[in-house]
C-alpha cells in the first residue's frame, strides 16, 4: 500500500523507492497545483535540475531549440554528466545529424515491412493467450508481457532465436529492477552487454548483408561515410531499449487495469469501446517512461521561473498525462477517452520511431483477450518495478477463465 504524499519538496526525484513508497499521481497533483515548474534540490549524490510537471509546458519544450538531448535524456544519465552515445544514438542527437539518423532508421519502417512484423505480433499474442487461459494461475509478465515486444523488435532486427533470452535479460536490468538491491553496476553492465552484443552483430551484417534493419544501418552512409560499428550498435540498443521496456509494461498494466475496471473491461468485450480508443487510454494510464530529461543550451523561461545554460530538465510526462486541464478526471481509467492527446509516446522531433508498433503490440493483446478470455483474476500483489524512469509492473498473477 503506497502513502499519502510527502509534500513536494521532500520527495527525491532520484531515488526509485519513491515511485513504490509514494501515492505518485497524488504528489504530481499538489506538485501541479503549488510548484510547477521547481527547482530539484541536490542530494548527497546528484546534482540539482528543474521539473516542469504541467502539460503545456511540457508539450512546448518538446519544440525548443534551448534544450538539447545529446547529453542524455534520462535523469540517471544526465546526472553523470553525459551519455556517451550522445550525437551518435538517434534518442540522444538534435538538428541536422538527427533528421538524417531518424530519416535513415524510417526506411525499415516502411508499411511492407511493418505488415509482416504485425502479423507476427498478431499470431503470436494470440498464441500465447490462448495457452494460457484455462483452470490454473500463472504470471501475465512472465507468460505474456515477456514474449511479445521484445520477440517483436528483434523481428524487426532479425535477431536469431536463441540471442533473445540473454536481450530480455539484459534489457530488463538496463532501467529498472524487480529488486531494490540492484546496483548502478548491475545496470551499466546490462547495458554494456547490449551494446557489445550488436557491435559484433553489426559488424556480421556489414560483411554477409541481410533483408534487416541491421543489416541496412550497416550498409548505410550518412555524410558519405558509412556508420561505425559503435553507431550502429547504440542506434540498435535504442530499438530494443524502447521496443521492449515501454510496450511489456503497457501489456502489464492493461491487464491490471482491466481486472481492477470490469466494466471497462466488459464495454471492450461488448463492442461498446473500439481498440483504437482503448490502445490510447492504455498508454495514457501506465504511462511507463515517467520523463525525459534535457540540458539548457542557452538561457530561457518556463513557468515564470528562469532557466540557465548548462541547467538539467526533466519533462514528467507522468504528470503531463494526469494534468487536470487537460483530462477530466485523470486517475479514472476510462477506455472510450476522446480527445486523448496523451504525451506517452513524446512529441515533436523526438517523437517515438516505434509508436506504431507500440500500439500494433497493444491492439493485438485487446484483441486476443476479447477472443479467449470471459473474465480476469487478479490472483497475488503485483511485484512494482524499481526504477525512477519506468513505471509499471514485473509480475502479474492471474487467472483467464476461457471464454
Amino acid at each position: 500500500m503506497t502513502q499519502p504524499a510527502l509534500g513536494v519538496r521532500s520527495l527525491d526525484l532520484t531515488d526509485p523507492a519513491t515511485f513504490i513508497e509514494t501515492d505518485i499521481h497524488e504528489f504530481w497533483r499538489e506538485v501541479r497545483a503549488e510548484r510547477p515548474v521547481h527547482w530539484h534540490a541536490a542530494t548527497d549524490r546528484n546534482p540539482g535540475f528543474w521539473v516542469v510537471s504541467r502539460y503545456a509546458d511540457i508539450q512546448s519544450l518538446y519544440h525548443d531549440a534551448a534544450l538539447t538531448s545529446v547529453k542524455g535524456n534520462v535523469l540517471d544519465v544526465v546526472l553523470r554528466g553525459n551519455d556517451s552515445a550522445g550525437g551518435s544514438m538517434l534518442a540522444v542527437t538534435d538538428g541536422p545529424r538527427h533528421r538524417q539518423l531518424r530519416n535513415l532508421m524510417f526506411g525499415s519502417f516502411t508499411p511492407r515491412v511493418l505488415g509482416e512484423v504485425v502479423e507476427k505480433v498478431r499470431r503470436r499474442t494470440a498464441d500465447l493467450v490462448s495457452k494460457v487461459v484455462g483452470p490454473g494461475e500463472f504470471d501475465f509478465a512472465a507468460e505474456v508481457a515477456d514474449r511479445i515486444p521484445m520477440n517483436t523488435i528483434c523481428d524487426l532486427l532479425s535477431i536469431p532465436s536463441a540471442d533473445r533470452k540473454d536481450l530480455l535479460k539484459w534489457n530488463k536490468m538496463a532501467l529498472s529492477s524487480g529488486h531494490a538491491d540492484s546496483s548502478e553496476i548491475d545496470a551499466l553492465s546490462a547495458r554494456n552487454e547490449i551494446v557489445l552484443y550488436f557491435m559484433e552483430l553489426a559488424q556480421e551484417r556489414r560483411d554477409r548483408p541481410g533483408n534487416d534493419v541491421i543489416s541496412m544501418l550497416a550498409t548505410a552512409e550518412l555524410d558519405h561515410r558509412p556508420l561505425t560499428v559503435e553507431e550502429i550498435a547504440v542506434n540498435c540498443y535504442s530499438l530494443i531499449l524502447g521496443g521492449d521496456e515501454t510496450s511489456r509494461v503497457s501489456a502489464i498494466c492493461a491487464v491490471l487495469a482491466l481486472i481492477e475496471n470490469p466494466g471497462e473491461w466488459h464495454a471492450l468485450k461488448a463492442g461498446e469501446v473500439s481498440f483504437e480508443s482503448a490502445v490510447e487510454e492504455i498508454v495514457r494510464w501506465s504511462t511507463p517512461g515517467i520523463h525525459l530529461a534535457r540540458t539548457a543550451v542557452q538561457d530561457f523561461e518556463v513557468g515564470g521561473r528562469k532557466v540557465r545554460e548548462g541547467d538539467i530538465v526533466t519533462l514528467w510526462n507522468i504528470s503531463a498525462n494526469n494534468d487536470e486541464t487537460v483530462f477530466d478526471d485523470p486517475r479514472r481509467f476510462t477506455l472510450s477517452r476522446s480527445p486523448n492527446r496523451h504525451l506517452s509516446f513524446g512529441h515533436g522531433p523526438h517523437y517515438c520511431l516505434g509508436a506504431f508498433l507500440g500500439r500494433a503490440e497493444l491492439r493485438a493483446l485487446l484483441t486476443s483477450l476479447v477472443a479467449e478470455v470471459a473474465e480476469m483474476e487478479l490472483r497475488g500483489t503485483p511485484r512494482p518495478i524499481y526504477s525512477n524512469f519506468l513505471t509499471g509492473y514485473d509480475s502479474l498473477p492471474v487467472h483467464f477463465e476461457r471464454r
